[in-house]
């Protein structure tokens, strides 16, 4: 016979309605059942006394019953739910060390202790017929099977990986628990003070040493043991559940990813279809728009990448949706108007702290385009994310991250890999500038940054050409003394005037 852990008793389901009323001892190595307090007995050892009724139910007959039963040896009692229990009582209860319980039914509490203490088949059969019972029911999806999970075995169910917890339903897994956990055994129980973890290896191809996890706060080896048990059962469906979902997902992206391909395409004709299908998606062309992209630096897939992009987007101060596109993701953020200058840089600031936490799952770099305008814009801004992302792979010093407005050099210097995205982005950089504040510069530039070479060529005072420069840095927000800055800016220069 094993022990009756009090917590393992309070935790699992089904114990017919335990309520605690006063806590003293917390394990037992007997489990007593009798019919009234009359025929309570002596009681060798620890001994968990369960009275069906009680007949006397005034406070001194009941602090008489608790003085009875302590002096009898019994160090846990259960009375039925609705026996007047004053405070009184209690606290006499845990003065002389009786933990006291009350039971809305106790013939259901007195099963589950045969179960936690003598019967750990029947503990399994109860926790696997349950499971039988939820997979009957079809599921919307992943989550929602877990939920089901989690209802009908009465603890906490969740999926995990490696590097932490991918779903969950139910009470919360402590994150600090998963590092505890062997991802190479089929069958993993653990036993830790923070909880207790069944899980099992989930037996699909697409779930790389994925886990299904039965877990509770203080269960004991009977109740894990059935749990494993209950999870096996579970896991098969589980499974299935994620290749479906999969299936689906993998349709999905295909849509969406078709649907982005026809907006970009400047030979396409928008008609109503079309916008309708757009409208479907929640996706909007009007406002403005700052395109962003991510893509994996290695072997990740682009779905991969959509799975770990998609959910994190709630969290950004702008409407955003992404789909795939060609090695990796493209995303939008949109606005009704254009924003100010101070909510997009909160908003590029927000994907930059996404891009952050992706890093800490998958090897990826993260482009930003500039702010566009209308459909034509939501090209421009895209192509530049999609430019942008492949420059940021190469680009550690900057953490794998490069956005169009604030590294414009990067932007630029792409006209060595003769993107479309160039001379809009060179017209773009360039266009705070005056007339004559261009002129200067591109004599400037032209003339090694020589201040007075550049005062010849244009005929004006040397000062005169350095307050210009000065100026356009201001203007610009760049440091003409950066070699790669004055490259980029050259071929911004050169570009458009060449137009």
């Amino acid at each position: 016979m094993s022990a009756l852990r009090l917590d393992a008793l309070l935790e699992q389901p089904g114990h017919g309605g335990v309520e605690l009323v006063a806590r003293a001892a917390d394990a037992w190595d007997r489990v007593m059942v009798e019919p009234d307090e009359s025929t309570l007995g002596r009681a060798p050892g620890a001994t968990f006394a369960i009275v069906m009724t009680v007949t006397g139910t005034r406070p001194w007959q009941l602090d008489a019953l608790v003085r009875r039963a302590r002096d009898l040896g019994i160090s846990g009692l259960a009375l039925p739910a609705g026996t007047p229990v004053s405070i009184g009582t209690a606290n006499l209860a845990s003065r002389v060390g009786l933990t006291l319980v009350t039971a809305e039914r106790p013939t259901a509490l007195a099963r589950t202790c045969w179960e936690l203490t003598t019967s750990a088949d029947a503990l399994a059969l109860s926790l696997v017929r349950r499971v039988a019972q939820t997979i009957q029911y079809a599921a919307r999806d992943l989550p929602d099977q877990l939920r089901h999970l989690a209802a009908g075995i009465g603890h906490g169910v969740a999926l995990v990986a490696p590097h932490g917890i991918v779903q969950q339903a139910g009470p919360a897994l402590d994150p600090s628990l998963v590092p505890l956990i062997d991802f190479d055994s089929w069958v993993d129980r653990l036993e830790h003070p923070v909880g207790t973890v069944a899980s099992v290896r989930v037996d699909s191809k697409g779930a790389h040493r994925l886990r299904l996890a039965f877990h509770g706060r203080a269960l004991g080896l009977r109740q894990l043991a059935a749990l494993a048990a209950a999870a096996e059962i579970a896991m098969p469906a589980v499974a299935a559940r994620l290749l479906i979902d999969e299936v689906e997902e993998r349709d999905d992206a295909s849509r969406s990813s078709s649907l982005l391909s026809e907006l970009l395409d400047p030979a396409a004709s928008h008609d109503p279809e079309l916008d309708r299908r757009v409208a479907e998606r929640g996706w909007t062309t009007e406002g403005w728009h700052a395109g962003f992209a991510v893509q994996g630096r290695g072997r990740s897939e682009p779905l991969e990448v959509l799975r770990l992009v998609q959910p994190s987007l709630a969290a950004l101060p702008a409407r955003a949706h992404a789909t795939i596109r060609g090695p990796g993701v493209v995303g939008w953020l949109s606005f009704t108007s254009a924003p100010p200058r101070e909510a997009l840089g909160a908003a590029v600031r927000a994907l930059r702290d996404l891009h952050g936490a992706w890093l800490l799952q998958l090897p990826v770099a993260t482009g930003v385009g500039t702010l566009q305008r209308g459909l034509t814009g939501f090209g421009h801004t895209v192509n530049e994310a999609m430019d942008a992302a492949r420059l940021a792979a190469d680009r550690s010093a900057a953490s794998w991250f490069l956005h169009v407005d604030r590294f414009g050099i990067d932007q630029l210097l792409m006209a060595w890999t003769g993107s479309d995205a160039f001379l809009p982005a060179a017209q773009g950089l360039l266009d705070p500038l005056r007339d004559e504040d261009r002129r200067t510069l591109a004599a400037y530039l032209d003339h090694e940054s020589s201040l007075a070479a550049t005062a010849t060529a244009l005929g004006v005072h040397r000062n005169t050409v350095a307050q210009r420069i000065a100026r356009v840095e201001v203007e610009l927000g760049m440091d003409l003394g950066d070699p790669e800055v004055r490259l980029a800016l050259q071929l911004a220069v050169r570009a458009t005037r060449s137009r």
